[in-house]
């Protein structure tokens, strides 16, 4: 994880691909190739992240947490995708409207999840929020793995094509209703031996509904298991922190 302390890495959009109605892919090359690559050398993790830091509409700046994807460190590369609800945040309308040669300015990467190829079988599942860092774990799959991926979206429209071993079923959930993933994760029919999960995506269904359901129905320990919420409804992220923080102090009392 880089430090803390570092100075921000400034990109430069090179590209745009829309990867489904409410996704954007923004492509960036680092102006300085030898920072980017210095900070990235030890990222393996498949959840690695990235603060963004961004103009909001009134000229304030505004940090954004995003998972980094394909960093080259020859070519000093990486892409982030963006979930985009029309006009609505900050970060999916700057994406919507990004421009070859904008300037954009990240610290990390952080992270704390990668598939343990010594695990019996693997459960990946998240909403579009976790979509990039899931479509990340299951490329990092040994061809040999054994396992599902469930991903909820609005609708088929919004489905992408996953690279996954031919061990790992992939199912989609549509909807927009929270519970919906938490019933598809409970109906899973669960195998025999040690799993390795990664579960991220809206907090309530997440850290209410399946993260009890895996660790304490399901005897999952929690050095298995990669469990948190990206976002909650009705909240922006930064009110989400402040949710998640005092969440955390409540657990631990």
């Amino acid at each position: 994880m880089a430090r803390p302390d570092r100075p921000l890495t400034h990109l430069l959009v090179t590209g745009t691909e829309r990867l489904s109605p409410g996704m954007i892919r923004v492509r960036l090359v680092a102006e300085d190739p030898a920072a980017f690559a210095e900070r990235f050398a030890d990222s393996v993790l498949t959840d690695r992240y990235v603060k963004l830091a961004l103009t909001g509409p009134d000229g304030e700046q505004v940090v954004r947490t995003y998972t980094a994807l394909e960093p080259d460190l020859e070519q000093g590369t990486l892409a982030i995708d963006f979930v985009v609800h029309g006009t609505d945040g900050v970060a999916g309308p700057w994406a919507a409207s990004a421009r070859v040669g904008d300037r954009l300015s990240l610290r990390g990467p952080g992270g704390g999840y990668a598939p343990d190829p010594t695990a019996d079988w693997h459960l990946v599942a998240g909403d579009q929020s976790a979509l990039p860092a899931i479509r990340a774990a299951l490329a990092a799959l040994p061809g040999d793995a054994v396992g599902f991926a469930v991903l909820q979206v609005p609708d088929a429209d919004h489905e992408q094509p996953l690279a996954a071993p031919s061990g790992v079923e992939v199912s989609w959930v549509h909807g927009a209703d929270s519970g919906a993933l938490v019933d598809a994760v409970r109906a899973l029919s669960w195998r025999t031996g040690r799993v390795h999960a990664f579960v991220h995506g809206e907090a309530e269904s997440v850290m209410h509904g399946i993260r009890p359901y895996l660790l304490k129905e399901r005897a999952v320990p929690r050095t298995d298991a990669s469990i948190s919420g990206y976002w909650r409804e009705g909240r922006t992220e930064d009110t989400f922190r402040r949710w998640k923080a005092e969440l955390a102090v409540a657990e631990s009392a």
